[in-house]
């Protein structure tokens, strides 16, 4: 564990977890990449990783997270719930921003079907309708933004291309239809669990169109999940949506290079494809 993102998150979690008297005696890293997630015995503690990086003030996610899976909890949507004994946070310590949630037994996501994901996200979607709570309006359009303002300057010299590429891929977005969406809605965010499909990581939430999740969906799925989601959606109509996440990952790998600079190369293969696609 040599990284200082994931010795700073254990670090964290750890203090979090002796200031409310959870097991931190050996604490287990689950994951340490966008977020580090740290097992302190029935509870996992999730702190801020590769995301310190990308965003202005991460407390402000995670609150959303916990603020969404504790709506969705309460009205029964089977997501992976936030602790209330001892409360969820946003907890500080060390400077960092840590929640905590319930350990979740559960199988690696791959083992869901397509159909599966597409209906539990649905589930998700149509019990959301509702959330009174505040959400971003401009979700990854101006989380992009933030990339390009915070580490353009590590994009060997790509920053006004992708600015204007940004635009233009923003003007194609439908300007109606806004509703609170997962907003990260791959198979890497819902674990098999005996009792079915679990979402988790509602971080990136925001109001906007179906279609963003929906070509999140298409992307990692393909055409089988998208059928299975019970709404009538052609593939073309994602395009818009596809080509603002293809611009966003490259970003995104820049961000994660900067902690990891052993993958550079992947995001300069990333952008010269992304240019030779447009």
């Amino acid at each position: 564990m040599t990284d200082e993102h994931t010795r700073a998150g254990v670090a964290a979690a750890v203090a979090v977890g002796d200031r409310y008297g959870l097991p931190t005696g050996t604490p287990a890293v689950l994951h340490f990449k966008s977020n580090v997630l740290v097992r302190l015995g029935p509870v996992v503690a999730r702190v801020p990783g590769t995301t310190r990086l990308a965003r202005r003030a991460p407390e402000d996610w995670l609150a959303r997270d916990v603020a969404l899976s504790e709506y969705l909890t309460e009205r029964g949507v089977l997501v992976v719930s936030p602790t209330t004994d001892p409360p969820a946070g946003p907890h500080f310590a060390n400077g960092l921003p840590v929640t905590l949630w319930h350990y979740t037994p559960h199988e690696p996501g791959e083992t869901l079907s397509p159909r599966e994901v597409a209906e539990s996200l649905a589930r998700v979607h149509a019990t959301l309708a509702d959330y009174p709570g505040e959400l971003p309006e401009l979700g990854p359009v101006d989380d992009l933004r933030v990339l390009l303002d915070r580490h353009g300057h590590t994009m060997d010299g790509a920053v006004p291309r992708l600015r204007e590429e940004l635009a233009r891929v923003a003007a194609t977005l439908p300007a109606d239809g806004a509703r609170p969406l997962h907003g990260d809605a791959h198979r890497g965010n819902v674990v098999a669990t005996a009792a079915g499909p679990c979402w988790l990581d509602f971080e990136d939430t925001w109001r906007g169109p179906l279609g963003w999740d929906l070509a999140v969906l298409y992307a990692d799925l393909g055409a089988s999940a998208l059928s299975a989601y019970p709404a009538e959606v052609a593939p073309s109509s994602l395009e818009p949506f596809l080509a603002l996440r293809r611009l966003f990952e490259v970003a995104w790998r820049f961000v994660i290079a900067q902690r990891f600079p052993e993958r550079r190369g992947e995001a300069e293969a990333a952008l010269e494809r992304y240019f030779r696609r447009v």
